[in-house]
């Protein structure tokens, strides 16, 4: 099988290309798709820094690329956007598509311990296997200057992964995260199915236990929240990691941003704070 990504669509945009591959991953057992958001290079062999986007529920790789615009803002700092997938596909689990909230769509960027979902495997994926193709395949890009954010369960993502791979990415954002979710139906739900019933193994994938355990954390954590967002009282819970980091002495930027949703428009709106925010500390 092609582990090696191969290009299925390209369209320019912002002087730059938004380009989308597949590719065979050993990782997940399946054939996935990403895109790469290529700004324009002011020399055949200048090296474009990455920021990796993490999707929320029910997204694909084209939710981002499409929706976002967060094009205008990276040509212009010179950042490649890399968005990834949400899960593994075309698997055929039993139960795979029976909700939005889990199976397909909703990986949650974490390592599945139940056999049934053994190819649950997006935390690997999106630390271990992307930056490895992307560095083997994508000579134009320097993946050593790195930085991560997301929206929703994304964001969850972002905020994990940064916080146990301090020493990999720049900086961490995120718009709207499910930001302590051993706490709320989403999370719950998810791990459950995922980890079973050990919660310590839940708090692993959780940013708001997470971040009472690290130390020096280097910038500031940059999150955008809509305050008439639907989710925010139940499933979010922004409040809870506030509490965490002020309690760990870790600088957090957290905005609540007034009448604003859940959806790509309030994405729209702020990430090009998002962009800068990363091209200040990649650049640093």
């Amino acid at each position: 099988m092609e582990t090696k990504p191969t290009e299925i669509s390209s369209s320019k945009m912002f002087e730059g290309y938004n380009k989308r591959y597949r590719h065979y991953s050993p990782t997940l057992g399946c054939s996935m798709t990403f895109y790469i958001y290529f700004p324009p290079s002011p020399s055949p062999a200048h090296k474009f820094p990455v920021l990796y986007w993490l999707s929320g529920l029910t997204c694909t790789d084209e939710n981002f690329i499409i929706k976002s615009g967060a094009q205008r803002a990276a040509s212009s700092e010179g950042i490649a956007l890399i968005s990834t997938d949400t899960s593994p596909r075309d698997l055929n689990v039993e139960g795979e598509a029976d909700s939005w909230d889990f199976g397909v769509g909703a990986g949650f960027y974490l390592n599945a311990k139940q056999e049934k979902w053994k190819n649950w495997r997006m935390y690997d994926y999106v630390v271990k296997e992307v930056p490895k193709l992307l560095s083997e395949n994508f000579p134009q890009l320097d993946t050593s200057r790195a930085s991560i954010s997301g929206h929703s369960m994304g964001g969850h993502g972002a905020l994990t992964i940064y916080l146990k791979h301090l020493d990999k990415y720049k900086s961490v954002s995120a718009f709207a995260p499910i930001a302590n979710p051993i706490n709320c139906p989403w999370g719950q739900k998810a791990f459950r199915n995922y980890l079973s019933e050990n919660k310590a193994d839940w708090e692993e994938y959780d940013a708001t236990c997470l971040v009472t355990k690290v130390n020096n954390v280097p910038t500031t954590i940059l999150i955008d929240q809509g305050d008439a967002d639907n989710f925010l009282q139940d499933q979010l819970l922004p409040h809870k990691f506030e509490e965490a980091c002020k309690k760990a002495n870790v600088p957090l930027l957290l905005r609540y941003q007034p009448g604003y949703d859940h959806s790509y428009s309030f994405i729209s709106t702020f990430i090009d704070d998002h962009i800068r925010h990363h091209a200040q500390a990649i650049n640093l």
